[in-house]
Parts: structure tokens; sequence; C-alpha cells
């Protein structure tokens, strides 16, 4: 025991305190976040951040792979009744929440059983809790826990992609004794069963997560996961400044570019510069992230409300040159739906979306009667200071075709609450997959799921698309759900309620002495295989 407490209490010294900064026997992962974590508790896990955080305390039933494809967590194994309506999970026998003293002693645990995830998941959806996650469990009829472990979930209807939701951090197990005991301040105080545990918070300042020694995992030789001592997370906010630290050496990992360093460190091509290519490694792959730009559909009278003025705008820049010179290639031009590249329903062969077309968007403004622009009143894209300088080259593109644009910047926090509440007519936005599958991206434009209810913030209204959507959420056959998908990307393409711009990539960069770091197209956190050499 006091080997013990004595190895807890350096370690806490080690990583806590500025002044003694040798930590070199250690395996210490550190990032910067630099959107800052407002908490650590599952239930408001809403953003990549929280998200994050939450990934190295929690585990959930299941948890999506490499490759998007939900995997045993706590489940070991799971059935799905031939009606899809019925999922049944066993679980594990050997996994045990982090050590707290409200389950007895400062060092005791108890076992995880299908009690747990019976309290965790009704207590999401508790409307006194207010978790943002309540909608993941709309079509979910009955939590049932057959013994301690077999836990039963019936849906309303069958929901193909039901079971890639539950690999959300909002599905994370929780003891009621630790939550109940701290109420709201649970978020300062998490206890879970993940391969990390608290060790230090200090807000806007340094997060510390040591190392669980009771974790349940292990690798194929037999050696208990994860392999790191601990993790360390700072907050800076200048994006510019924690890149200098990432490469003076002080942080370990970067996630994606900004704009303050992306020249510095890539080439027009997307490459790693020569001078980093031999300490800094880069990977890259899909990212299920759509950019683009939305119209308010229900509006005062405005020339947008007539089609071919939208979709004038979509073909009147260059996606392909935007690309090159305003993101050094990272990223694929959104030339097709919604539905981005990497899921079912992707529009592969190009069947609809919008290319660079200046001609015919010359002509669709004659149609409009503004030949060229003329008696077309300025319109006024609403943005955020980090995608100015997309905006900006739109603005200078369509102005070539007549298109008068002013350019509104706004704090994230403002837009975001504008776009709510119906003010902005024209808004820059993007859309990161909860789960890994094309009804996500395709629900934002269901009518049901207007704003400020739901996530449709164009407003978008359409009888036929609303029956292709209610119509493939009952089909269980994926190849047949995605033949769908494409119909319903091909109608709001001819609608063109938004603009896309182009489809993400993950960007990961790390030193070359951090190794088995994964992620995947959900730009997943997973810290369980990393070692970095000392």
């Amino acid at each position: 025991m006091l080997n013990r407490f004595c190895y807890l209490f350096l370690l806490l010294i080690l990583l806590g305190s500025c002044s003694i900064p040798d930590n070199s026997h250690l395996q210490i992962f550190r990032y910067n976040e630099s959107a800052g974590i407002a908490t650590l508790d599952p239930a408001f896990a809403k953003d990549q951040a929280l998200i994050w955080g939450c990934t190295q305390l929690y585990n959930g039933l299941v948890r999506l792979d490499e490759h998007l494809q939900p995997q045993p967590a706590i489940a070991q194994s799971w059935t799905i009744s031939p009606d899809g309506r019925t999922y049944t999970f066993t679980l594990r026998n050997d996994v045990y929440f982090h050590q707290s003293e409200l389950f007895g002693t400062p060092d005791s645990t108890r076992q995880v059983i299908a009690n747990d995830f019976l309290y965790s998941f009704n207590r999401i959806l508790d409307p006194d809790v207010a978790s943002p996650g309540r909608w993941v469990f709309s079509e979910v009829d009955e939590f049932l826990a057959s013994n301690d472990s077999t836990f039963v979930i019936k849906l309303k209807q069958p929901f193909s992609p039901f079971l890639g939701l539950l690999g959300m951090a909002y599905c994370s197990v929780v003891p009621h004794e630790v939550v109940e005991h701290y109420g709201a301040d649970f978020r300062q105080h998490p206890c879970g069963t993940g391969p990390f545990q608290l060790q230090l918070w200090k807000e806007n300042v340094k997060l510390v997560l040591r190392r669980n020694p009771h974790y349940f995992e292990s690798d194929s030789l037999g050696q208990p996961l994860p392999y790191l001592d601990a993790v360390a997370v700072t907050f800076i906010v200048d994006k510019q400044t924690s890149f200098l630290e990432f490469v003076k050496g002080n942080l370990d990992f970067l996630n994606s570019i900004d704009a303050s360093y992306k020249d510095e460190l890539l080439t027009r091509t997307g490459q790693l510069r020569k001078k980093y290519a031999g300490r800094i490694h880069m990977e890259s792959t899909p990212f299920l992230n759509t950019e683009y730009l939305g119209f308010r559909m229900e509006s005062t009278p405005s020339p947008l409300d007539d089609r071919r003025i939208r979709q004038a705008i979509n073909m009147g820049f260059d996606r392909q040159k935007m690309m090159k010179y305003l993101r050094n290639g990272i990223g694929t031009p959104g030339t097709g739906g919604m539905v981005p590249c990497g899921l079912p329903g992707f529009d592969t062969v190009g069947t609809y979306g919008y290319e660079y077309n200046p001609q015919r968007a010359a002509q669709l403004l004659a149609e409009a009667g503004y030949p060229q622009g003329q008696g077309l009143p300025t319109i006024t894209l609403a943005t955020t200071s980090s995608y100015l300088d997309l905006c900006k080259y739109i603005q200078q593109q369509l102005g070539l075709l007549g298109i008068n644009i002013k350019v509104d910047v706004n704090p994230p926090a403002t837009l975001r609450e504008q776009i709510a509440q119906g003010k902005s007519s024209w808004f820059r936005g993007s859309w990161i997959a909860d789960y890994p599958d094309a009804e996500n991206y395709l629900s934002l434009f269901y009518s049901h799921n207007r704003c400020p209810a739901g996530a449709n913030y164009t407003r978008y209204s359409s009888p036929a698309y609303d029956k292709l959507y209610q119509k493939a959420k009952a089909i269980t056959d994926e190849s047949t759900r995605a033949k769908i998908y494409r119909q319903m990307d091909s109608l709001i393409m001819q609608d063109a309620p938004v603009v896309v711009l182009y489809y993400d990539q993950v960007i990961h960069f790390t030193h070359n002495n951090v190794h088995g770091l994964r992620t995947n197209a959900l730009n997943a956190l997973d810290l369980r295989w990393v070692k970095k050499e000392l």
C-alpha cells in the first residue's frame, strides 16, 4: 500500500508541477485541447474535446474500430432479433469501476452489472439531467436488465444504425453511487471503467489522467492495457502557440491543421515538408465531416428563395483551387452531396452535386431575372474567423459573376445562436457524424427535425424527401438502404438548400517516438495501444 501511495504521489508531482520537469522515466502522452474541456461527465459529451476526454475514462457496451465496425467493449457478445427490434447483450464479468471511497474504502471498486447500464441509459433520458444525448435513445421502447450479465434493449421499430450509435460517449456506463453523491459536480469527479482515471484537473490549465491498473483489456501477449503511465492535456487557446509547443517537443500529438501553421508544416499538395519528415509522423484518413454553407429556407422574401440563385452559387466557385490553395490539399472537394465519402450512400459516380461551371451559373442568374447579377441585392454570409479565408475566396469568385457577398464574421457561440433562432439567411456550417451511417447526415433535412427542436438548420421541407426518409429507416438491408439514401441526397442537391464545400480528412501528427495511436473516420482518440519511447 505504501509503495502504491508513493508512486501516485510522485506521479502527481511530476505531472502537475511546472517546477519539477524530470518525468523522463514515465510514458506520458501530452496533447493540447484549444477548445477546452467543460465536463468529464459522458452525459454531456457533445463535441470532440469532451468526447476525447470521456473516451479515456469510460466504456460502453460496444466501441467502433478503425473501420467503424462495432466491436465488443463491456458487452462480450450480442444478438439481434430477426425483426431488428431487440438487442440482447451479454456482459463481461471482469469489468470494474475506478476506485472510489464511495464503494466503501478509498481503494474500493465494484463490478459492472447490467443494472448499471439500466441506470446510465435512463439517466440520459431523465429530463432533469438535460443531457444533449437524449436523442440517441429516441427509438428505444424499453431497457431491461434480465440478470447481472444480460442487458436488453427493445426498439419501437427497426433502426439499422443503432448498434453504431451505442458506440457514442453518451452511452458510457457510470456508477449510481458516485453520480448520486456528487450530483452536478460529477463533471469534476468522473468514475468510469476506462483505461485511464482522473489524477488532476485544474480547469483551463491542465488535466492529468493516470493509468487504470485494473483495466480489463490486454494485448495478444497478455500484457495489460494501456501501456502509457499517464495522459496530460493542456489548454492553450492560441493554435499557433500550441503548434510551436509541438515542434519543440513539449506536446506529442497535433490534430488537424490550422491556417496559422499549415504552410509551415505542409506543401500545397498536402505532404509533410522535408524539414519535418525525419522527426514527425503524419497519418491521414477520410473524416466523416461535411463542411457546407446553409441557406435558411423559411425566410422573408429574398432572392435566395429562388432555387436557380442557390444553384448558381453552387456552380460559381472552383472547389478544386479552394482545396489546393486554402487547405493544402487536405480534404476532398465537395462536388457530391451531403453524404461524405467513406459512407454507404455516397455518390461514387458523380450523378449529382455541383462542379465549377461559371457559364451555367451566369445562365441561371439571367433566367432568375438578374443578368450578370444586375438588380441582385447584396447577400450576407455569416461565418466565424476560422473560415474567413474560405468565405473570402467564395466572395471573390462569386463577385466575378455579379453576385455581391458581404461576409459577416461572428464568434462561434453567436453564430450558433443566430442559426438556431433563424436569424441568418446564409451561414457557414459543418456536420461531423455522430455515428457511421448516412442517415445521420440526411436527418438534417427531415422536416420534423427542423430547428430549433432539431438539427434541420436550413428548415428544409419536402414531402417527397420525408417519405423516402421514413422508408429508409425501416430497411435493414444495407445496399437497399444506400440506394434510397442516394435518392434523398440527389433531391437535396437538386433543391440546393446547402452549398457543399468539402469532405474533411483526419490529420494526426505525432513525433517519431510515439507508436500505436489509433483513430478512425470519426476522429477517435484511442490511446489504449500507444507506446512512447523514452
